[in-house]
C-alpha cells in the first residue's frame, strides 16, 4: 500500500447520502415529492393503448424510473437504519411507514404493469424492439401474464403484505436479532452476538465449538414454538397468493419464475447435487482423519486444522481483497475502494446489529452499501471479499437502468464467489506456515460444503417443509423433518446430535426470501466453471468474464451465460462442478 493510500478502520456506515436521519424533514418532502409523481403518473392511464407511440411509452417509463429512484432512496434508509439497530424503534417505525407507503404507491400504478402484460403480441413486440435497456426489464414483466390477477384483487394482495409476509418477517428479524448467547471462554462466561458465537465454531477447542452450538440451539429452541409459528403463517400465506391464487405450479416455481430460470434447471441442480453428496462424505471422512478423531461431529464441520489463530487486522483485510481484485484487474479494486471511501461499510460488531453480511444496491446512482461484522479471523476476510465483489458486480452495471441493473439471484452471487477464489489463491501464496496453508485449502472445502450442499439441502428442506405445512404439520413435525434432511446430508461421516433439529428456525433467507438459497449453490458452481476457464485462459478470459458482470439484469440468464458457452440445462454442466470439488479432494488426500 503506497503511503498517500488511506487507511480504514471499523466503523458504522454513512448514510448521510440517502438522508440525515429521521428528522431530516427532506424525507417527508420526498414522500411528497414521490405522491406527486404518482398523481402524475396515474394520469397517463388514458394514454395506455395499444397503438401507443414508442417514444411516448418510453417518456412513460423514464418517468416512472425517476420516481422509483425515491422510492428506493426511502426504503433504502429505513432497511439500512434497522439493519445498523433492529432495536430501534425509530428504525422500526421508519420501515413499517416505508412498507405501507410503497404498497400504496404500487396500488396506485399497478395499471400499467397490468396494460402491459395485457398487451397483444404484435404491438408488445413493437414496443420491445424500441425499449433500449430496458427490453429484458419489460420481457420479464410479460412472463407472468399467466399469473397475473385482476386490479383490484393484485391491490388487496399488496395491502395484505404488508401487514402480513412482510410483517411476520420484520417480527421475526426483531426477535432474533435481540438474541445474547452466553459461553465460557477462558473461565470467563461473556455474551455474545450470533457473529460473535458463530466465530468459536471455528476455533481449535472442541468442547468450545461444541458449547457454541449448543447455546445458538437452546436458544432458538427456546423460541421455536413461536419462530415456527411465523414460519408457517409466512409458508401459508407464499401458498394463498402464488399457487392458490395465481396458479404457480408449485412453490418453489415463484423464485424460478423471478429469476427467469425453468423448474427443470432448478430440479436438476438439485437432483445433481445429492448424487455428488458422497465427495463431501469422502472430505468429512479426511478432515476426522487429520484432526485426529475417529468421526467427525457436526459441531466439527468447520474445524481448523492448524493450532494457530491467526488475525488479520481490519487493514490487513482490506488491503488483502484490495491486491487480490487488482490482480484479476484495477479496475475491481478501485470501485471496492469507492465503497469504503465513500463510507458504505458498517463492519463493527454492536448489540442489536443485523447479524452476518450483505451487500445492499439502491440503484445505479448510489454506491452500495456493505455490512460485516468482521472480528479478524480469515473467514472475515474471505466475507469482506464476498460482500465487496457483490458491490463491484453492482458498479460494473451501473451503466444501465434502476430495472435493469441488478443481476438475478443465481447470478448475483457470481463476482462475490470469484472474489473469494482470487482472494483464496493470494493468501496460499502468501502463507509462509504450512499448517496455516493447509488450513486455508480445507477452509476452500468447507465454504464449497456452506455455499453449496448447505444451501441445497437447505433448498430441499424448504420444498418439503412447504408441502407439509399446506398438510397442517406440527412445528415438532418440522423439527424431526429437518433433523432427517441433516442425517442424509451428512450420511454416516458425520455424527449429527438432536439440537440441530432447530437449525431451520434459524435461517433468515427461508423466512424473508423463501427458495433463494439455492442461488448460492447456483452460483459457486458457475463460479467453480468460470474460475477453471480463467485459470486456463487467462487475459483471454477477462472480456467474457467482464461481459457477465456488465451486463446486471439487462439479459436473461440462460441467454447471457450461453454466450459464454455454459449451458445450465445440462446436467454435465453441474457435474463439472462437482468434478472440480472432487479434484480438490484428492489434492488434499495427496497432502
Amino acid at each position: 500500500m503506497s503511503e498517500n493510500s488511506p487507511t480504514y478502520a471499523q466503523s458504522p456506515w454513512s448514510l448521510k447520502e440517502l438522508f440525515e436521519g429521521y428528522e431530516d424533514p427532506k424525507i417527508n418532502e420526498t414522500y411528497q415529492i414521490l405522491t406527486k409523481n404518482v398523481e402524475r403518473f396515474e394520469s397517463y392511464r388514458g394514454e395506455l393503448s395499444p397503438d401507443i407511440s414508442t417514444e411516448r411509452f418510453l417518456e412513460i417509463i423514464r418517468g416512472w424510473e425517476e420516481s422509483q429512484k425515491l422510492g428506493y432512496k426511502l426504503y433504502g434508509f429505513s432497511s439500512l437504519s434497522f439493519a445498523a439497530n433492529t432495536q430501534d424503534q425509530k428504525a422500526q417505525i421508519g420501515i413499517s411507514r416505508v412498507q405501507q407507503f410503497l404498497a400504496e404507491i404500487e396500488n396506485r400504478t399497478m395499471f400499467f404493469s397490468l396494460w402491459w402484460k395485457a398487451l397483444d403480441d404484435e404491438n408488445a413486440a413493437r414496443l420491445l424492439d424500441a425499449s433500449g435497456d430496458y427490453r429484458y426489464w419489460l420481457e420479464q414483466m410479460r412472463n407472468f401474464k399467466p399469473y397475473t390477477l385482476s386490479e383490484p384483487e393484485e391491490k388487496v394482495i399488496n395491502i395484505k403484505n404488508v401487514t402480513g409476509r412482510s410483517a411476520h418477517d420484520m417480527l421475526y428479524d426483531s426477535i432474533t436479532n435481540r438474541y445474547v448467547f452466553k459461553v465460557e471462554v477462558n473461565g470467563e462466561t461473556k455474551e455474545l452476538t450470533r457473529g460473535e458465537l458463530m466465530a468459536l465454531v471455528r476455533t481449535a477447542d472442541p468442547d468450545l465449538r461444541a458449547r457454541a452450538y449448543q447455546e445458538l440451539y437452546r436458544v432458538y429452541g427456546e423460541d421455536a414454538p413461536i419462530l415456527g409459528q411465523i414460519y408457517q403463517n409466512i409458508v401459508r400465506d407464499w401458498k394463498n397468493e402464488n399457487v392458490t391464487l395465481r396458479g404457480f405450479a408449485s412453490p418453489i416455481s415463484v423464485r424460478n419464475t423471478i429469476n427467469d430460470l425453468p423448474d427443470e434447471v432448478i430440479d436438476t441442480l438439485l437432483e445433481v447435487a445429492r448424487k455428488n453428496i458422497g465427495i463431501f462424505h469422502r472430505y468429512f471422512r479426511l478432515k476426522a482423519q487429520k484432526l485426529g478423531m475417529e468421526k467427525l461431529r457436526r459441531y466439527d464441520v468447520y474445524a481448523p486444522l492448524a493450532e494457530s489463530d491467526k488475525r488479520y487486522s481490519f487493514q490487513e483485510a482490506a488491503d488483502l481483497t484490495f491486491e487480490a481484485f487488482d490482480r484479476f484487474d484495477s479496475k475491481f479494486t478501485r470501485l471496492a475502494k469507492r465503497v469504503f471511501d465513500q463510507g458504505h461499510v458498517d463492519s463493527e460488531v454492536r448489540k442489536g446489529k443485523m447479524g452476518g453480511a450483505f451487500c445492499s444496491t439502491l440503484g445505479p446512482d448510489l454506491t452500495p452499501w456493505v455490512l460485516l461484522n468482521y472480528q479478524g479471523k480469515s473467514d472475515d476476510v474471505s466475507t469482506m471479499a464476498h460482500e465487496l465483489g457483490h458491490a463491484v458486480h453492482s458498479m460494473m452495471a451501473e451503466e444501465h437502468s434502476l430495472f435493469t441493473q441488478h443481476a438475478c439471484l443465481p447470478l448475483a452471487e457470481t463476482a462475490s464467489t470469484f472474489g473469494e477464489m482470487t482472494l483464496t489463491d493470494l493468501m496460499l501464496e502468501q502463507e509462509s506456515d504450512e499448517g496455516v496453508k493447509q488450513d486455508i485449502l480445507f477452509g476452500q472445502l468447507d465454504d464449497a460444503f456452506a455455499t453449496i450442499i448447505r444451501q441445497i439441502y437447505f433448498a430441499l428442506f424448504e420444498r418439503e417443509a412447504h408441502d407439509m405445512i399446506a398438510n397442517n404439520a406440527s412445528v415438532d413435525e418440522l423439527n424431526e423433518a429437518y433433523l432427517a434432511n441433516l442425517k442424509e446430508e451428512f450420511g454416516d461421516a458425520v455424527e449429527v446430535s438432536d439440537e440441530f433439529k432447530y437449525e431451520w428456525v434459524s435461517i433468515p433467507h427461508i423466512y424473508g426470501t423463501p427458495f433463494y438459497v439455492y442461488a448460492y449453490a447456483f452460483g459457486q458452481l458457475l463460479v467453480f466453471a468460470l474460475y477453471k476457464r480463467y485459470k486456463e485462459e487467462g487475459e483471454g478470459f477477462k472480456p467474457k468474464y467482464m461481459r457477465i458482470l456488465s451486463a446486471g439484469g439487462s439479459l436473461a440468464p440462460i441467454s447471457l451465460l450461453a454466450e459464454s458457452g455454459m449451458d445450465v440445462t445440462k446436467a454435465a454442466f453441474w457435474q463439472g462442478g462437482f468434478d472440480a470439488i472432487e479434484g480438490m479432494v484428492e489434492k488434499l488426500e495427496s497432502l
